[in-house]
């Protein structure tokens, strides 16, 4: 983590299975950057995410029906989407431009978490818009 942290927004994912949504995240091509054991910081693309372990209130996760998500914004879509093309959420989340303008996909994460990935179509470097 650089020593000047950037301005910004992040989500903290509480998770059921810790090591199970670490490396969910590092398969996204996210690395953890600290060693406490029940709260991981991941970074990668850009981004951060902040992982917790779940269990007590208010970091309980429910069986089924999780309120949480993530949207990553990036212009590297179609990289991240190819590291994880098993998980993508289909038919609904695969990769494409929205009719909301922006080019993105949807992917299932650990515990029922919606992860999407996308940047705006028209910002994109590509022939299939």
């Amino acid at each position: 983590m650089s020593e000047t942290p950037n301005v910004g927004a992040f989500a903290i994912v509480p998770s059921n299975d810790l090591e199970a949504a670490v490396s969910f995240w590092e398969r996204l091509g996210f690395t953890h950057t600290n060693t406490v054991p029940e709260y991981r910081i991941m970074q990668g693309w850009g981004c951060e995410v902040h992982l917790i372990q779940a269990g007590a209130p208010p970091w309980n996760v429910p069986e089924e029906h999780n309120p949480f998500g993530v949207f990553i914004r990036t212009p590297q879509v179609d990289e991240i989407a190819a590291l994880v093309d098993d998980l993508i959420i289909r038919p609904g989340g695969i990769l494409r431009h929205r009719e909301w303008g922006l080019y993105e996909v949807g992917i299932a994460g650990p515990d029922g978490l919606l992860v999407r990935i996308g940047w705006p179509s028209r910002l994109m470097k590509s022939d299939d818009q």
